[in-house]
């Protein structure tokens, strides 16, 4: 079953409570957590996240664009998100970092940017929940989706089949209405869309309508059967 996680980052960060109420549909609430080191930008951190939990029942999926993820990832966790995802790029002990993850009682999940390869931590796999593959450059909402991860979406995808993991596979960056069906047939399930929700006059109806094309196109993809 296709996933929607709208992203907060292209909500109006004024009112953070109502938007996040907006898109109580919504599978997860991805939260976007940038330090102005690893990513030339930043957001919000621990404090949020905990106001953000208290605001909405929708579980918080936290994706950290941040240096010393092996330091700050428990802390999520602990300030209420069902699920952290770290940047391997960033990440001292990626496989002790999931562990800890995991220990803590969250959904562990590892991000790779545009230019890391996924082959290299195949055996890294199955210490995971989710694998979040960047479809643009991490650090700034509202860019155009790279056509050129297609093929990486694919294989990681042949990869989670070939170990028969249970293990999911998020798509960030450029989803949206004319984007996620080709996301859908390479093998993603688990989509986070930014503007192509929180720009919609009807926040909740796009999330509906997206997972509708993920889903349609997901019933008839190979990678799909007796998914």
């Amino acid at each position: 079953m296709a996933q929607i996680n709208p992203s907060i980052l292209s909500a109006d960060f004024a009112r953070l409570a109502e938007e996040a109420k907006a898109v109580e549909g919504a599978d997860w609430l991805h939260v976007d957590v940038m330090d102005n080191h690893f990513v030339p930008n930043l957001t919000l951190g621990v404090p949020i996240v905990e106001a953000l939990g208290k605001a909405t029942d929708t579980p918080l999926d936290c994706h950290l664009m941040i240096e010393d993820p092996d330091r700050w990832a428990p802390q999520y966790v602990e300030a209420g998100a069902g699920s952290v995802t770290f940047h391997v790029e960033a990440a001292a002990a990626p496989v002790r970092l999931a562990r800890e993850i995991r220990a803590k009682g969250a959904r562990a999940s590892m991000a790779l940017k545009p230019a890391t390869p996924i082959e290299p931590y195949e055996d890294l796999l199955p210490e995971l929940d989710m694998l979040l593959i960047m479809t643009v450059e991490p650090g700034f909402g509202g860019q155009a989706f790279l056509d050129i991860m297609l093929p990486k979406i694919r294989r990681t995808r042949e990869l989670i089949g070939k170990h028969g993991l249970e293990l999911w596979l998020q798509v960030d960056g450029g989803v949206s209405a004319s984007t996620i069906e080709r996301c859908a047939e390479a093998g993603a399930d688990v989509f986070v869309a930014g503007s192509a929700v929180y720009g919609a006059e009807d926040p909740a109806a796009a999330v509906r309508g997206l997972r509708a094309q993920a889903e349609a196109v997901t019933a008839a993809a190979p990678w799909a059967c007796g998914h």
